[in-house]
């Protein structure tokens, strides 16, 4: 190698902080990306781009159901979205929560309406640089957004821990009563609005179970019915949200909760993160050789 070819491999540790600071990638893979471009920032950049994208790609298959949930409000619409990662010591990672905290900026300055929208952003770019960054596989997974308008009222709630959440849209009533809504929906995760919001599949789903165990009671046909329709109707209150007794006081219904102030539900929303994720099981030794891929 000659002399010329050495003083065009030298890179200045300012460059290396420069790209650092652009990327959020580790030093030392900074400074290889700046001496295979031979220390032009933008190529290097262009680089650690194309490598963090082929990390992710790579990365994108392992299980990712751990996270945080991230929540942002205007005056006509608030959203709550799921971000996942492999492992909760991830999550709690600065890199990781930088990257919450842009997706949270995205998020309020545009009404976004579906996944897809963040993927087609340059949100995207940003997460495919933390999957090099952290080295575990990262994902946006779900959100809801909901509108509301100056006749009604909203309530959210995210937990401590950030990994539940919920948003409640009341007409009528108080921003407070909203607000309890909300706690009481993240608290009691209600299938439906009222009884007769129940989907037609998960009731006979239940009545299928109540009804094979009035078989094995051996009770005469009579009494097994009127045992299965009071099982079906207690089911029926216990996961139907107007049916619920309030979590700040059971012995009153969140209808009469809500009738007191002559307010009624919109709507409701309630996330949990890696809730409907099937996590694999795996032994010390495969996780270890998994990190290593």
């Amino acid at each position: 190698m000659t002399m010329i070819q050495k003083k065009k491999m030298e890179i200045k540790a300012s460059q290396v902080k420069e790209l650092r600071d652009m990327t959020g990638v580790a030093m030392m893979d900074c400074k290889k990306a700046l001496v295979e471009c031979e220390g032009d920032i933008e190529k290097a950049l262009d680089l650690l781009r194309s490598n963090s994208a082929l990390k992710a790609e790579k990365k994108s298959s392992r299980v990712a159901a751990d996270g945080i949930l991230v929540t942002a409000m205007t005056d006509s619409y608030a959203t709550i979205l799921e971000i996942n990662s492999e492992t909760d010591f991830a999550a709690k990672d600065s890199n990781f929560l930088a990257f919450a905290a842009t997706v949270k900026n995205f998020i309020t300055e545009n009404k976004v309406l579906d996944i897809q929208t963040l993927n087609d952003s340059q949100v995207e770019d940003a997460r495919k640089t933390l999957v090099q960054t952290i080295g575990e596989n990262i994902q946006l997974r779900r959100l809801v957004t909901v509108e509301f308008d100056e006749s009604m009222h909203l309530g959210m709630y995210l937990h401590s821990d950030s990994k539940l959440g919920s948003i409640v849209v009341v007409k009528g009533g108080s921003k407070e009563i909203a607000k309890d809504v909300a706690m009481h929906v993240a608290a009691f995760s209600p299938l439906c609005l009222s009884k007769e919001d129940l989907d037609q599949e998960t009731l006979n789903r239940e009545r299928a179970i109540y009804e094979n165990q009035a078989k094995d009671s051996g009770k005469p046909q009579e009494i097994m019915e009127k045992m299965i329709e009071g099982k079906v109707n207690r089911f029926l209150s216990e996961v139907s949200l107007l049916s619920q007794g309030f979590v700040k006081d059971p012995d009153i219904t969140i209808e009469k909760y809500l009738a007191n102030d002559n307010a009624s539900v919109v709507s409701f929303d309630r996330l949990k993160v890696g809730e409907g994720i099937e996590v694999e099981t795996k032994d010390f030794a495969e996780e270890v050789a998994e990190q290593l891929k």
